[in-house]
């Protein structure tokens, strides 16, 4: 077995415990964490290489224990994990090294390190998962640590973003559960390629698909909250406002996109298999697949929702931390849009360019989203304050750091060459090839709303004569790491092509689910 797969977990298991055993050493502690970090990186970029997205695409499976799958615990690595794998190690460590800076001593001292790290360990394990109860227990593993973070500084408005974020993820864990549980006694796996294979014949394992069509809806509203997309979004303004800065940008740049990650390996991989014979006779819904009833009922509805909503949010607010945290509301419906039009469409071409579409706008959300909160936190180092009122001129006090939120805004506005122009563009190309104009319609709304609501901020915020709280502000944080970012965003957007290749391979290992379930399950399972 290759024990590359394990590796991602490993290492920010073993660095979050060695933080602990340090924590009375604050110099120590916050070398061993960044190291930590960087050697996560590493081992991503090595199992990268074994997986090779751009050559051979392999899926390699690690049995734990030697137990074989179905009935053992499996990780798998394809080209879609690792592609989000790399993407979480890019933003965490640059996170962590913004953190070294920005987090005061004692609450680095405290318990900031291991709580990142293990944040980091559920993040791993549910890119990871070969199954859907460790996907719930790596959900949970996650959950726990950004619990404790969001209430990091402990003030009551802290206490209350962190009270209903933990109130709502915990009902959310509750209808995972049972929805696992739901699935489990209809199909009599956890295996997500034992499952796949089940619901491809599903009169020969017993299975009926209704109730199975069911509990994956209800799994999927979990999902959705996770990743906070409308109507679930309500615990994300006060809990990434209520974070410390570098806690915003993971929350934003990575775990959400845990969520997303779900969607695209559960209904494109797995329950896109299950077919409803005589159709749901639901007005709009024809045809037997249930990949195509996720598409118009949930998928669509909700990206749609989250756009609007998050858009007109972000436009209305008077500080930094609450137009980001709306912004990332109306950009995750953005992600999950085109997912909607690959869900309806029937062509297998128009599925690979949607779900391509949804990793390119993902990478460059966690970029260019990192981006912003990190250097909104470098502007409240500074001023004192991320509300408008209280900024003013500082492109004429801090040019650097103005130029890397420019950077940052346009990006997600859709500027080329950035990063985030080629995933806007093939969030339009998808609905255009799919003849999707209603889509079309929305996407150019909400691509409207981005740019207000950043053209507000930079006029309000950094245009015009410096106030006195930004005259008198302190040197801001973590400039240089704001500014290898924003160099990172403008590469990716230059160097694009392997990067669209290896979203291509990711789209296309949860798209081409055989390969998935022979790798996993063997020659016998096809």
């Amino acid at each position: 077995m290759n024990q590359l797969v394990i590796e991602p977990l490993l290492v920010p298991l073993v660095t979050a415990i060695l933080t602990l055993v340090v924590r009375r050493y604050s110099t120590v502690q916050r070398g061993v964490s960044v190291l930590g970090g960087a050697a996560y990186v590493a081992v991503v970029a090595l199992l990268w290489t074994d997986v090779d997205p751009l050559g051979a695409a392999r899926t390699i499976p690690y049995q734990l224990g030697n137990w074989p799958a179905p009935f053992g615990i499996t990780l798998v690595a394809d080209p879609l994990s690792v592609f989000m794998l790399g993407l979480a190690a890019i933003v965490s460590f640059a996170a962590l090294v913004f953190s070294v800076q920005y987090v005061d001593e004692f609450g680095q001292r405290l318990s900031y390190h291991p709580l990142y790290h293990f944040m980091l360990v559920g993040v791993s394990g549910a890119f990871l998962t070969g199954d859907i109860f460790n996907l719930f227990v790596w959900f949970e593993v996650m959950l726990m640590s950004s619990y404790v973070l969001v209430v990091f500084y402990s003030g009551p408005q802290h206490t209350r973003a962190a009270l209903q974020y933990v109130v709502l993820n915990l009902i959310g864990s509750a209808v995972m559960l049972l929805a696992i549980g739901g699935i489990y006694s209809t199909t009599g796996t956890l295996n997500m390629a034992d499952l796949a294979h089940r619901l491809a014949n599903p009169a020969a394992n017993s299975i009926t698909p209704l109730p199975v069509l069911g509990l994956s809806a209800l799994l999927f509203t979990v999902f959705a909250l996770k990743s906070g997309l409308a109507p679930f979004q309500f615990w994300v303004p006060p809990a990434y406002s209520a974070a410390p800065a570098p806690v915003s940008a993971m929350l934003a740049g990575v775990v959400k996109k845990v969520g997303i990650y779900a969607i695209i390996r559960l209904y494109f991989t797995v329950f896109s298999w299950l077919s409803i014979p005589d159709g749901l006779g639901l007005p709009g819904l024809s045809g037997t697949s249930a990949l195509g009833f996720f598409g118009p009922v949930m998928f669509a509805i909700m990206a749609t929702a989250s756009i609007l909503l998050g858009g007109l949010g972000a436009v209305g607010r008077d500080d930094i931390d609450g137009l980001l945290a709306y912004s990332s509301i109306g950009q995750v419906g953005f992600i999950v849009l085109p997912l909607a039009i690959g869900a309806t469409a029937g062509s297998e071409e128009i599925q690979i360019l949607a779900v391509t579409a949804a990793l390119i706008y993902s990478l460059n959300h966690a970029l260019a989203k990192g981006l912003l909160f990190l250097a909104s936190g470098s502007v409240f180092s500074s001023v004192g304050s991320t509300r408008f009122a209280d900024l003013g001129g500082l492109t004429r006090k801090e040019p650097v750091l103005s130029a890397v939120f420019f950077v940052g805004a346009l990006s997600l506005i859709g500027i080329p060459p950035l990063s985030g122009f080629f995933g806007k563009f093939l969030v339009f190309r998808t609905a255009g090839d799919a003849g999707a104009s209603v889509a079309l319609a929305i996407a150019l709304l909400g691509a409207i709303l981005t740019i207000a609501y950043f053209s507000r901020a930079w006029n309000r915020g950094f245009w015009g004569a410096v106030s006195p709280m930004v005259e008198n502000g302190a040197k801001p944080t973590g400039v240089v790491v704001l500014a290898g970012l924003a160099a990172l965003v403008l590469l990716v957007g230059i160097g694009f092509d392997p990067v669209l290749r290896a979203a291509e391979a990711a789209a296309g290992a949860a798209i081409h689910r055989q390969e998935y379930i022979q790798a996993v399950l063997g020659g016998g399972a096809a």
